[in-house]
């Protein structure tokens, strides 16, 4: 994939800097293009916020809060590098981490082994304990911005859903603008209520444990709202129906981090990987 034509002010503009080479994935919120510094080491990821949603978004607003996730310092956290702006469009820099993501190995191999997924989410709830006690959540985990890297496990996007929410000059929903991934979205984050804490990412990581397990989202449906609706609504369906090999204590681990109220979710990763762990 090239580089289209709607990010050539951005590749005109950042020529002294950076040389955007190709795209290397596109998503609800950005584009995202490999790029190599024009003086120093090392190859980024640049990301272009959807013009629509850069148009929505205080350009000085956005910024601060990306300041602030740019100070999230964690071995499993991809970081902010930089970012700006040209023209209408807004962007960020990070490190670009060779490999896949999940998603990418998940619908290779369908289900994970049981140690596998294991050692993933140890690493993954490391990152996010970390993050949660600097009170940043991150909003919008899935196997898409899960990466792995040889025998590392990295979270990217962290904390850039709130930013966006944050930096909105209105309710991003009246411009039928909406952040988050419905198939990976808590009740509370589904509804709408405010404010959205560290529960909605334990409910989030364990849609993807199930997913890590049995090859299939836990709540799938045709359209949005019906995917929303089964997460409201639905009981969760058995993992040992599909995987009677799996223990039970893992069964109710993953049934707890999707409790339909964020009281009764494991209060943090450690404790999910705790109750995870036969």
């Amino acid at each position: 994939m090239g580089v289209t034509r709607d990010v050539q002010p951005l590749r005109d503009a950042l020529a002294g800097r950076y040389r955007i080479e190709r795209e290397i994935g596109r998503g609800g919120m950005a584009t995202v293009y490999r790029a190599e510094p024009v003086d120093g080491e090392g190859t980024v990821a640049i990301k272009v916020l959807r013009p629509e949603l850069a148009v929505a978004l205080g350009a000085e607003r956005f910024h601060r809060e990306v300041e602030i996730l740019g100070r999230l310092r964690h071995p499993g956290i991809v970081p902010v590098l930089d970012s700006g702006e040209v023209g209408r469009l807004l962007y960020l820099v990070m490190p670009y981490v060779p490999g896949e993501n999940l998603r990418a190995r998940l619908d290779r191999e369908g289900q994970l082994q049981l140690p596998l997924a294991l050692s993933i989410v140890a690493e993954l709830t490391a990152a996010l304990d970390y993050a949660h006690r600097e009170r940043i959540v991150h909003r919008d985990i899935k196997p898409e911005n899960v990466l792995l890297d040889g025998a590392r496990t990295l979270i990217c996007d962290f904390g850039l859903a709130r930013a966006i929410d944050r930096a909105a000059l209105e309710p991003l929903s009246s411009s039928g603008l909406v952040i988050g991934t419905p198939a990976y979205m808590s009740p509370e984050q589904a509804m709408g209520r405010e404010p959205i804490g560290t529960a909605s990412d334990i409910y989030a990581l364990g849609c993807v444990v199930f997913e890590m397990l049995i090859g299939e989202m836990p709540f799938p449906g045709l359209t949005r709202q019906a995917v929303i609706a089964r997460h409201l609504m639905e009981p969760l369906r058995s993992l040992r129906t599909v995987r009677p090999d799996l223990p039970e204590c893992v069964e109710w681990a993953v049934a707890a981090a999707l409790a339909k109220s964020p009281h009764d979710r494991p209060a943090s990763g450690a404790e999910l990987l705790r109750r995870l762990s036969p």
